[in-house]
């Protein structure tokens, strides 16, 4: 579905070439349209360049991690309702974060968990426990709220 200028979306790519045509080719990374004319004179759109991927796979410290291998972390206890891995930029490094809905917390379930994603993602994890229906309900399982200053 087409988006308004300036919202972000997912670029989709189609090329009419009769040898090898591409009908709407969703690359999974996200821009927006860029408003008015380009200094240049040319008059076709514009976009505002990489702003995200589409889906919710993120690279941390070399390492993809994709939101089923959160999914097979949570399954694993079923003490935890939802969670959600939150990525962050931290005094230069990569800082994760999964924070745990549950019922009843113990250091016990924490460091189970921990252990869980070590193995799942591969990556050290800071487990967070909040309180149940504190997550919202948006789909979202990774959040990469890294900014580079």
């Amino acid at each position: 579905d087409l988006v308004a200028d300036g919202e972000v979306g997912e670029v989709v790519v189609t090329s009419l070439n009769p040898d090898y045509p591409l009908i709407r080719f969703a690359t999974g990374d996200l821009s927006a349209i860029m408003e008015g004319y380009s200094p240049c004179g040319r008059t076709n759109r514009r976009i505002k360049g990489w702003m995200g991927r589409a889906d919710q796979t993120a690279k941390v410290r070399g390492m993809f991690i994709h939101p089923s291998q959160v999914d097979k972390v949570v399954k694993r206890h079923s003490e935890v309702g939802k969670a959600r891995l939150v990525v962050e930029w931290c005094e230069q490094a990569d800082q994760l974060a999964l924070k745990c809905e549950v019922t009843h917390s113990s250091e016990g379930l924490k460091e189970a968990i921990a252990t869980s994603v070590r193995d799942i993602c591969k990556l050290r994890a800071e487990i967070e426990f909040v309180a149940v229906g504190s997550l919202p309900n948006d789909g979202v399982v990774i959040s990469d709220i890294r900014q580079y200053d």
